[in-house]
């Protein structure tokens, strides 16, 4: 029993042990097929956002290895693609910018320990049990938050896309100034390449030539092409300036040299001041990556009935980031793009990233001389197709038509993030959202409930055409009862007895009540002595069980006597009510 039981702790933990032993032949292809297409998007894709986190190329390939190897074992999700992201690239440039670095090595360090304290921060969580984090932050924010980053992403990589000089900025607003006041300097051969690998990239996704292709090619061949977009532009920038010698007769900037073979395993050192300085930011970056990798996950993982364990994405996201630190990578996520495509590509289980992280070790290996005349400004086109799609007005549209309150977080935080800074901006919509519900939670929702005809069905007397006693006034609050909303509930009830003189009995129906917190426990204990006070007793109907458990702890139930707790609010009628008929009360009222 004893060793059964560790069996399963360890399946719990290492995921792999789920499906590896029960692997079949049948799964191979579909996994070969994905990893090798997604090792297709992801070799230019990890490059291209290394380039927008203010890195060398090489790191974001250094990124695409151990990280990817780690998450596939301890990963909940068996198709999400782990890897550079282009909202954590964005976050981890904004820091190296606003550090104003000397050297290299400054650069790299900090990139490597953002990426160990991200990792170590959410293993923490994980140890902490913190995956319900994904709850506090609303998709409006979310929504909000993505869409202004697209924005600042797309814009900041104009500068490489049509070789402007200009120099770097810390805000959008002044990259926006930047590039109005640059635009005389463009390169006209750098803003045909960028223009060019645009056009590639997207050209190839568009329907007319995707059913062109079905027709053309082989399935097979079909499924390797379709998505070959960014590597068609990467091989064909290339060769391009290297025919040509664009790098030296027009100005085209050029990756270069890029360092061959898989990054040395090393403990990142450096000052703790250092790390100090940058644990506000990691943690950001922490929960922004989790956020996005678990939507993601779980998203596809209901297109096949698969389940995602928070907890289990928080340690296996962790440990990636720690993999990325130790292997002089970056911080990294699960990516919407790269999982939506190793999904339709036909992924079953994570040996597809596996094979994905393979083929890019063979690419260090083998393939980086032939990256030398890789023109910079189809990398920012990679970039710039790829956040395209994170730009979300449908959301905004649907938001704004059910609940303008929410539409108005969405802004916030869009604006926010564009004028202030990612992670400010981040911070001041989950607070505007958090703000929001707080304030709705206080002044809950009240309905005085009448009879409906003669069933036992008891409804909102402002909807319904119901029946109510003038002796027996029974009032639902549907939303907890704890410390924001106790004064608001007071005054509401006081008024209540104030307006109906008969009154004699007032029915509090708790069905939408799920806690008590200590401090509305003492409102109702005021509450009792009031209105006995004045002629009144207090009842409770349909208190749920967790919360009649607690109430037992106290002496709450005592002190509520001759007030009574009902199993529902028929019975209650039925015993208050003593016989007499009921009558149609117009005097109730609701918020």
């Amino acid at each position: 029993m004893e060793s059964e039981t560790k069996n399963l702790v360890g399946q719990s933990r290492i995921p792999l042990l789920n499906w590896l032993p029960s692997y079949s032949k049948a799964l191979l292809s579909g996994d070969i097929m994905a990893g090798s297409i997604v090792a297709i998007v992801l070799l230019p894709q990890a490059m291209a956002y290394a380039m927008l986190a203010g890195l060398p190329p090489q790191i974001g390939l250094y990124s695409c290895v151990l990280p990817i190897l780690l998450y596939a074992a301890l990963g909940s999700s068996r198709t999400l693609a782990v890897g550079p992201v282009g909202l954590m690239s964005l976050m981890v440039g904004e820091v190296i910018g606003g550090l104003n670095l000397s050297s290299g090595a400054d650069v790299l360090f900090v990139a490597v320990s953002l990426a160990l304290l991200s990792g170590g921060l959410l293993v923490l969580m994980f140890v902490l049990r913190f995956g319900s984090i994904v709850n506090f932050i609303s998709h409006p924010v979310l929504s909000g938050f993505t869409s202004a980053a697209a924005l600042i992403i797309g814009v900041s990589q104009l500068k490489q896309m049509l070789g402007l000089d200009m120099p770097r900025a810390a805000h959008f607003y002044e990259t926006t100034i930047n590039l109005v006041n640059a635009a005389h300097t463009i390169n006209p051969a750098t803003a045909v390449l960028g223009i060019a690998g645009i056009a590639v990239i997207s050209g190839i996704r568009t329907p007319v030539l995707n059913r062109f292709l079905v027709g053309l090619l082989p399935k097979l061949l079909y499924a390797v092409v379709s998505k070959s977009g960014p590597l068609i532009a990467v091989i064909g920038g290339t060769v391009f300036v290297w025919v040509f010698e664009l790098d030296r007769t027009s100005g085209v900037t050029i990756v270069g040299e890029i360092p061959s073979g898989l990054p040395r395993l090393s403990f990142p050192r450096g000052d703790w001041e250092m790390f100090v300085q940058l644990l506000p930011m990691a943690t950001v970056i922490a929960i922004v990556g989790f956020l996005e990798s678990v939507s993601v996950a779980k998203a596809l993982a209901s297109k096949k009935r698969q389940k995602i364990d928070a907890n289990q994405e928080l340690l296996a996201l962790g440990c990636a980031n720690i993999g990325a630190a130790f292997s002089g990578g970056y911080p990294v996520a699960g990516g919407l793009g790269r999982s939506m495509v190793n999904f339709s590509a036909g992924a079953n289980t994570q040996l597809a990233s596996v094979l994905t992280a393979l083929l890019i070790a063979f690419s260090l290996i083998f393939l980086t001389p032939l990256l030398y005349y890789l023109p910079r400004a189809v990398l920012a086109a990679i970039i710039i197709v790829a956040v395209f799609g994170l730009f979300d007005l449908k959301t905004l549209k649907h938001v704004w038509e059910y609940d303008k309150a929410e539409a108005a977080c969405l802004l916030v935080t869009f604006f926010a993030v564009l004028i202030i800074g990612i992670e400010w901006g981040i911070l001041l919509g989950a607070l505007v959202s958090i703000g929001i519900h707080l304030q709705r939670s206080s002044e809950p929702h009240i309905a005085i409930v009448g009879r409906v005809g003669n069933t036992e069905h008891f409804r909102n007397i402002e909807r319904h055409s119901v029946t109510t006693c003038s002796r027996v006034i029974a009032m639902r609050v549907d939303e907890n009862l704890y410390f924001a909303n106790t004064s608001f509930l007071e005054d509401y009830i006081m008024a209540l007895i104030a307006d109906n003189q008969q009154a004699k009995h007032l029915v509090l129906i708790c069905s939408a009540v799920n806690k008590i917190d200590s401090s509305a426990l003492e409102l109702l204990d005021t509450l009792i002595e009031r209105l006995r006070y004045v002629g009144v007793n207090l009842h409770l109907a349909e208190v749920k069980g967790p919360v009649m458990d607690q109430l037992k702890k106290t002496s709450f139930l005592v002190r509520l006597q001759p007030g009574q707790v009902f199993l529902s609010t028929h019975v209650a009628m039925q015993t208050l009510d003593s016989g007499q008929n009921f009558t149609t009360d117009p005097d109730f009222s609701s918020e």
